[in-house]
């Protein structure tokens, strides 16, 4: 089983703006069915971790139900409402919640929806193989930093994807 944090990000390495926006990635031309594209990789997922400011962006955003059919684990301090899908909400470490999103995975894909501290805390306990950046062609100057963590990856995959520049790595340290 995998543990990839799949994300977007501005050519400079933001996955927010400094207004927590994603508007600048939301506009872009992609294929969802295609290389590298969202379509496939959601399909092998069998749970998924994120934050508390992605957890938030997604009630201000959502326009329609949750939409994950997979469990969801939300590392918070904060007290939430509870989205109508399968969402847990945790303030423990990230090997013990690892353990528990393997069961629920049962053999499938983990995704760390972001952001890129809760990743970087699954690689400094040694639970990230992959990463996926599809690269927006935007600067963003300042914002959420991609991966705020020292990382040795070795690149495994290349595709464009319209406007995307894909890239698939593997952890390597």
């Amino acid at each position: 089983m995998t543990t990839i944090y799949y994300t977007a990000s501005s050519l400079d390495g933001f996955i927010a703006d400094p207004e927590h926006s994603l508007s600048w990635l939301l506009t872009r031309d992609v294929d969802r069915a295609g290389p590298m594209g969202y379509d496939d990789f959601i399909a092998g997922v069998g749970a998924l971790a994120m934050g508390a400011s992605t957890y938030q962006w997604l009630l201000d955003n959502l326009e329609e139900e949750w939409p994950y059919e997979m469990p969801a684990w939300v590392f918070t301090h904060r007290d939430f409402p509870l989205a109508s899908g399968d969402v847990r909400f945790t303030s423990a470490d990230v090997r013990a919640v690892h353990a528990e999103m393997l069961q629920a995975a049962a053999g499938r894909t983990l995704w760390l929806v972001g952001g890129g501290d809760l990743a970087g805390q699954f690689a400094d306990a040694g639970l990230l193989d992959e990463l996926w950046v599809q690269y927006a062609p935007v600067t963003l100057a300042a914002g959420a930093p991609l991966l705020p963590r020292r990382l040795e990856l070795r690149l495994e995959e290349l595709a464009q994807n319209r406007d995307f520049a894909c890239a698939r790595y593997a952890v390597v340290g």
